[in-house]
């Protein structure tokens, strides 16, 4: 079993904002939640639960199951990614 780990959640999510070239700003428009929250996210300091992680995922137009596979991935084996 895979134990939750809030911090890979906030690694994979800013991985992929920045591989899309986004900024907190611009996201959190597209994701519909304040940029604060995406920032907390990322930094590990917030949990994110389902209904973000779907409106995050929606943002970045792929489906739930995709982020959340790739956040398990993270957990599995966790790559150097800067906060």
């Amino acid at each position: 079993m895979i134990e939750f780990n809030k911090c890979a959640v906030g690694k994979v999510i800013r991985k992929i904002r920045k591989e899309k070239h986004l900024s907190q700003e611009v996201f959190s428009g597209l994701a519909g939640l304040a940029r604060t929250h995406i920032a907390m996210i990322e930094s590990g300091a917030k949990q994110a639960n389902f209904e973000t992680i779907w409106r995050i995922a929606n943002a970045f137009d792929i489906p739930p199951h995709k982020l959340v596979e790739m956040i398990e991935n993270e957990i599995k084996s966790p790559t150097k990614v800067e906060l």
